[in-house]
C-alpha cells in the first residue's frame, strides 16, 4: 500500500514494537528503527517518501530533541517529511506540545488499520503549507496566528512560508517558497 519508508521513533519493544508491526501490516515498503537524520536522509535516495512514526511516550517533551533534529535538519526535503505521533492517552497539553514541535498529525486510540491508513494518506498528493521561524518549523495547523503574533512582538526576524506536495515518486516537492521580513 505505501511505497514509502516508515522510521519508527521509539523503543524496540512495547509501543515501538507495536508501531513497527502496525507499519508492516498497513504495507510500508520498508520499516526501520530511527537511527538518526543522516541515515534517514540516505534512505530518501531509495524511497523518497519517508514517514517518521513516533511511538507513545509518558511525556511528549521527550520527543522534542528528535523532532527538532528532523525539523531543523539542513536538507529541506527531509525537514518536510511527515512526523506522526501515536498517542495512547492524549491530553490537550500533549497535543498542543506536538503541534508546537511541528508534528503533522497526532493519532489516538484505536489504531485500526483503516483509520491509520486514512490519516497517513492525508500527508501525500495534496498541497500543504509549512512555516519556518527561528523557533518553529512545521505545518500551518493553527500556527499561522502564532507566527503573525511573533512578528508583531518582534520575536521572529524572518518568517518563511512554503507550499509543498509529497508524492511517492518525488518525496517532497516545493511548490512555493515565500520569505517575509518581520
Amino acid at each position: 500500500m505505501f511505497k514509502a519508508t516508515a522510521f519508527i521513533v521509539g523503543p524496540p519493544d512495547g509501543p515501538g514494537a507495536a508501531l513497527s508491526d502496525l507499519a508492516r501490516t498497513i504495507g510500508f515498503e520498508t520499516v526501520l528503527p530511527f537511527a538518526g537524520t543522516t541515515l534517514a536522509e540516505q534512505q530518501t535516495a531509495r524511497t523518497p517518501l519517508v514517514y517518521f512514526l513516533f511511538a507513545a511516550v509518558d511525556e511528549v517533551a521527550q520527543l522534542k530533541a528528535t523532532a527538532d533534529s528532523i525539523r531543523f535538519f539542513p536538507s529541506r526535503k527531509l525537514r518536510m517529511l511527515p512526523l506522526v505521533y501515536f498517542s495512547e492517552s492524549p491530553s490537550p497539553e500533549a497535543i498542543r506540545a506536538c503541534v508546537g514541535m511541528g508534528f503533522d498529525d497526532v493519532l489516538t486510540l484505536p489504531f485500526t488499520r483503516e483509520r491509520v491508513v486514512e490519516r497517513l494518506t492525508r500527508q501525500v498528493n495534496r498541497s500543504l503549507v509549512y512555516y519556518e521561524t527561528p523557533t518553529y518549523f512545521g505545518p500551518d495547523r493553527r500556527r499561522g496566528a502564532d507566527v503573525i503574533a511573533d512578528e508583531r512582538r518582534g520575536a521572529a526576524s524572518r518568517v518563511r512560508r512554503f507550499e509543498i506536495v509529497r508524492t511517492v515518486r518525488s518525496g517532497v516537492s516545493i511548490l512555493r517558497d515565500n520569505a517575509r521580513a518581520a
